[in-house]
């Protein structure tokens, strides 16, 4: 009987990882470049700190995040910061994620920000993809999203609820993980504002892996403030 156990022990992990697309470089790194309008991390860059010029709270006026690099530099003694390596390692809930702050970019857009109402939209490679995993934040409470998704013989609508970034994720929402979890935020003279406590969240939004995607589009109701750091696809073998 053991042997028999210890098989679906095997076969049920090999599963919940293909399921979860945790297939190390299977994933793809979607190209956002154009949507990027947001600087909410402080960097080191030459020896310096790079301020964050639009946060991650207060419709973007209040506190950002801070590199490791940064926060040491700081003289922050216990740092709940961002790693330097922006490319979080794979969990069994996502796959590897790759944000878009450098300690080497002392300029440029990390993020896309959305204040009040609005919407935006990127192209993917266009595959059938098993997962597809959006990096997000929602402040000054949570946000309602609707998910489009286009395919090559239509579109899909799924309509998503991101919890405030403050919140830890309940653990039966199996759409919702965490990018990198309890964080802490600095003020614009990057002095911290709290120490711990915030999150980036990862939503999947569980494309039909039966259908080649597109194009994905994102609408936000009014309420919250939301910034959109990256999109990671796993495409179908």
């Amino acid at each position: 009987m053991k042997p028999k156990i210890s098989l679906l022990i095997i076969f049920y992990t090999l599963m919940m990882f293909r399921v979860c697309g945790q297939q190390p470089g299977h994933e793809i790194q979607i190209n956002i470049d154009t949507l990027l309008n947001a600087r909410p991390v402080t960097t080191l860059t030459h020896g310096k700190l790079v301020t964050w010029s639009k946060g991650i709270d207060g419709d973007g006026q209040g506190d950002g995040y801070l590199t490791m690099a940064a926060a040491l530099f700081n003289k922050e003694k216990d740092p709940h910061a961002l790693p330097d390596h922006s490319t979080i390692e794979a969990t069994p809930e996502h796959p590897s994620i790759t944000l878009h702050y450098k300690n080497s970019a002392g300029t440029g857009y990390q993020a896309r920000f959305v204040s009040g109402e609005g919407s935006f939209g990127f192209n993917v490679p266009p595959k059938k993809y098993m997962g597809m995993y959006l990096s997000l934040t929602s402040a000054e409470g949570g946000s309602q999203l609707q998910i489009e998704l286009t395919y090559n013989d239509g579109v899909m609508l799924k309509n998503c609820s991101l919890p405030d970034y403050y919140n830890d994720i309940i653990a039966r929402d199996t759409s919702l993980s965490y990018v990198v979890h309890n964080l802490g935020k600095w003020d614009n003279k990057n002095n911290m504002a709290e120490p711990n406590h915030h999150n980036i969240d990862v939503l999947h939004i569980y494309p039909d892996p039966r259908r080649i995607l597109l194009h994905i589009k994102v609408k936000k109701s009014t309420a919250g403030y939301l910034l959109f750091w990256a999109a990671t696809g796993v495409p179908v073998k």
